[in-house]
């Protein structure tokens, strides 16, 4: 009986550990569901609204199209390792029950620019290669920021940018972001 007994918690302990371990396979490699934090992305994108995010791109360092919506890293200045891609699945896991475990690491912002575009703010608005973007997606119709100088991007890294133009920590402020720090393309906004 007591054989029984062990062998059965065992055969459970198994099943949990490879059901655990295929979640982070999945989620480390193929999709992966989040929840949007903060409006930077209004109105396109809403606080708590969930997101299903592809993430083979990441793997594969896929080049984001221009007004591709992604999931990035945002400790641009700092390398990224396979160590953080299993860390981070974790982690999501565990900030369900322990909200301190929550990061503000990873952000989800709009592809403005790829290699080698020059992109200039003036006028309230956003121009890439000398040519205003024309931008139905943002919250605002002029943005309150300009720079002196363009922007560019270089080879290897994007240029993004919250859709809510005035209220969006992006790139204007941490640099252009590497590919391999581009986690997943957002897919479906549920």
């Amino acid at each position: 009986m007591n054989n029984k007994f062990v062998k059965e918690t065992l055969d459970w302990i198994y099943a949990i550990v490879l059901a655990l371990v295929i979640a982070m396979v999945i989620h480390i490699f193929l999709v992966q569901p989040t929840r949007v934090s903060g409006e930077s992305m209004d109105d396109t994108l809403h606080n708590g609204q969930y997101l299903i995010v592809t993430k083979w791109q990441h793997i594969m360092r896929d080049m984001p199209d221009y007004g591709q919506i992604v999931i990035i890293d945002s400790r641009v200045n700092r390398e990224r390792t396979w160590v953080d891609d299993v860390k981070e699945p974790l982690m999501n896991y565990v900030s369900v029950i322990d909200k301190s475990a929550q990061t503000n690491d990873v952000w989800v912002k709009r592809v403005i620019g790829r290699p080698g575009d020059t992109l200039e703010f003036k006028d309230g608005h956003v121009w890439r290669n000398g040519e205003q973007l024309q931008e139905p997606y943002t919250k605002d119709t002029t943005m309150n920021y300009s720079r002196s100088t363009p922007v560019v991007v270089p080879e290897g890294h994007v240029f993004v940018m919250g859709d809510n133009r005035n209220h969006s920590s992006d790139s204007r402020f941490i640099g252009p972001v590497p590919v391999d720090h581009v986690l997943g393309f957002v897919e479906y906004a549920l």
